[in-house]
C-alpha cells in the first residue's frame, strides 16, 4: 500500500519515512542486495521475515544496549495499514547514525578468508598459519567497516580508522559490545543447532549521545548461519543467508556493477524458503504470513 508520509530515505532494502522530528518509519522491502548491487526481483515475504527476526533480537540484546525501536505500533501512524505492512515494519527514534559498520567474525569464510589466503591477515589483523576455510577463530575479530552509500562498497576500516572516525572512547565502546552481541546470540542459537560465522550491526547516538543499536541485527542479509549438523571444516557451509543467491551470481559473467541480473524463479522460492526456515530456527517458531505478530 501507498505510505502518506515523506520519505528520507532509500536504502538498499529499506525506506525510512519521517513521522515527526523524534520518529521515523522504516520499513524493510523484499529487495535483494548482493555484492552491493539490489537485484530486481524481489524475494516474497523477505522484508516482514527481515523485521520480525531484528525485534526478536533487539529483545534477546536489551540486557547490552538499548535499540532504536520506539512504543508505538506502525496501526498508530498509519491507521488503515495493512497486516504485511505492519510486519515488515517498526517505528524507530531518529538517531544520528555512526558513518561505519562493527563486523564481528567468528570464523575464517567470505571476504575474510580471501584476504586471509592472499595476507595471511583479516582487514590487517594478522591470524595463525595453516588456517583451514571456515575454521573457528581462536580469538573473535572486530572488523569495522565504513559505511557506503547507495550502489558503493562498504571498505574495511582499521581501528586506527575507526578512531580517527568516531573517536577512541566510542570505538572501543563500539567493539566491546559488537563482541558481547555476537557472544550472546552465538550462546543462544548454539542450544538451537546453529552457528554465527560472522555478523554485522549498525549504531546510532541518541540525543545524550549514547549508543543505540539500530537498522537490522543478526538477520540472514546482515549474518551467517549455519547448521551446526552440517558443518565441516575445510568447506564452505551452506547458509541460512543469502550466499545462496552470491553462489549463483559467481557463476554468470556479471561485473558486479548494476544493473544486476534477473534470478530464475528457482533460485527465488530456494531463497524465499531459506529466509523462513532461518525465522524458525533462530525464534523457534514458525512464520505464518496473516497471523498475529509475534515480535
Amino acid at each position: 500500500m501507498e505510505i502518506k508520509l515523506p520519505k528520507i530515505h532509500q536504502g538498499k532494502v529499506r525506506d525510512v519515512y519521517q513521522i515527526d522530528d523524534s520518529l521515523l518509519l522504516m520499513v524493510a522491502s523484499d529487495r535483494l542486495s548482493a555484492f552491493d548491487v539490489v537485484l530486481p526481483d524481489p524475494i516474497p515475504l523477505k522484508g516482514a521475515i527481515l523485521t520480525q527476526i531484528s525485534n526478536f533480537w533487539f529483545e534477546q540484546m536489551r540486557p547490552i544496549i538499548k535499540n532504536h525501536l520506539a512504543d508505538v505500533k506502525v496501526s498508530e501512524v498509519i491507521a488503515d495499514a495493512t497486516w504485511e505492512l505492519q510486519a515488515r515494519s517498526v517505528v524507530v527514534k531518529k538517531l544520528k547514525a555512526l558513518p561505519c559498520e562493527a563486523i564481528v567474525r567468528g570464523y575464517i569464510i567470505g571476504s575474510g578468508w580471501k584476504d586471509y589466503l592472499a595476507t595471511g591477515k583479516v582487514c590487517g589483523i594478522k591470524l595463525p598459519t595453516r588456517l583451514q576455510q571456515a575454521e573457528k577463530l581462536d580469538n573473535i575479530l572486530f572488523t569495522p567497516s565504513s559505511k557506503a552509500a547507495v550502489g558503493q562498497h562498504d571498505e574495511n576500516i582499521t581501528i586506527g580508522q575507526l578512531e580517527n572516525l568516531i573517536g577512541k572512547e566510542m570505538a572501543s565502546q563500539l567493539q566491546n559490545i559488537s563482541v558481547n552481541i555476537y557472544q550472546r546470540a552465538s550462546n543462544l542459537v548454539e542450544s538451537r543447532g546453529l552457528i554465527i560465522a560472522d555478523t554485522k550491526f549498525e549504531f546510532g547516538l541518541d540525543n545524550n549521545d549514547e549508543l543505540v543499536l539500530m537498522d537490522e541485527v543478526l538477520t540472514p542479509d546482515s549474518s551467517r548461519f549455519w547448521d551446526r549438523a552440517s558443518y565441516q571444516i575445510g568447506t564452505s557451509p551452506e547458509s541460512y543467508d543469502k550466499q545462496y543467491v552470491r553462489d549463483y551470481l559467481e557463476t554468470l559473467e556479471w561485473d558486479k556493477t548494476p544493473p544486476g541480473p534477473k534470478l530464475p524463479e528457482q533460485i527465488i522460492n530456494k531463497t524465499a524458503e531459506k529466509y523462513h526456515e532461518a525465522y524458525q530456527r533462530i525464534t523457534g517458531q514458525r512464520f505464518k504470513r496473516n497471523e498475529a505478530i509475534v515480535y
